[in-house]
């Protein structure tokens, strides 16, 4: 893969002031603030997030961030784990020393790879898995309860995630999770500073971006496979968003 079409994929620093270093607004974000007492903090900013104000603070640490389509390639068990972690909780920390040596030796082992001048995209995609992996483990081991409007949002995702192609109304997903499709949009304005639909559309964006660039499916195919009752309503949504046509997306992305 070229290098300048990874590197619009991923970034790792230990330099920033503001969320302005981040990628997209379909990026991930982890902060790995290191503490004197060895212990580690760990910031999460999920999709359509950003970092809290006291990330910027004068800390040592290192800040990871990737674009969604990263773990988008592959199962979707590891993709919703990885949602999980990043909705279950904002941050937490990690203070036993084996896993703090364990998540240290990754990072650096990311950050070498990272700044290789022969880096390989692979290797970069494989040591972030095995680091967002140990992530999990150590999340789901000292889990600590969420407020109920956070653990809403997550099912929310988890749901989403799994029915998007076949369900695009937010009723749907209001009565799954047992509260009022207002009631659902609250929450998300709330948390995330998007609606339901707002959401299922960002969505239904990044797998058409996907299946375009990755797959041999007609722009036809992949209108009715998202749920769309026409090419025409497809392409119009797809032009408003992205702000060209599927074709001339494709084209352009495979030049």
């Amino acid at each position: 893969m070229p290098n300048e079409h990874w590197k619009n994929k991923i970034l790792i620093t230990n330099k920033f002031e503001s969320n302005s270093v981040l990628l997209s607004n379909n990026s991930m974000g982890i902060y790995f603030e290191f503490k004197p007492e060895n212990n580690i903090i760990i910031h999460f900013k999920p999709l359509n997030e950003v970092f809290k104000n006291e990330v910027f603070n004068e800390h040592k640490g290192t800040l990871l961030n990737f674009e969604r389509d990263l773990i988008d390639e592959d199962d979707i068990e590891y993709v919703l784990d990885v949602m999980s972690l990043f909705n279950k909780y904002p941050l937490f920390v990690l203070s036993e020393k084996a896993e703090v040596a364990q998540l240290k030796k990754l990072i650096q082992l990311l950050e070498i790879e990272f700044k290789n001048e022969s880096v390989s995209y692979v290797m970069l995609k494989t040591i972030l898995k095995v680091l967002l992996l140990h992530l999990i483990r150590y999340q789901n081991d000292g889990f600590l309860e969420q407020d109920l409007n956070q653990k809403r949002v997550f099912e929310f995702l988890e749901l989403m995630e799994t029915h998007f192609l076949n369900e695009t109304n937010t009723i749907y997903y209001a009565k799954e999770i047992g509260i009022s499709s207002k009631r659902l949009n609250q929450i998300l304005k709330e948390k995330l500073s998007l609606t339901a639909k707002q959401i299922i559309q960002q969505r239904q964006i990044t797998e058409a971006k996907r299946r375009l660039i990755r797959s041999e499916i007609s722009t036809k195919e992949l209108a009715f496979e998202l749920g769309f009752d026409s090419l025409s309503s497809f392409s119009r949504f797809f032009k408003k968003y992205v702000g060209s046509s599927p074709s001339k997306f494709k084209n352009d992305s495979l030049a």
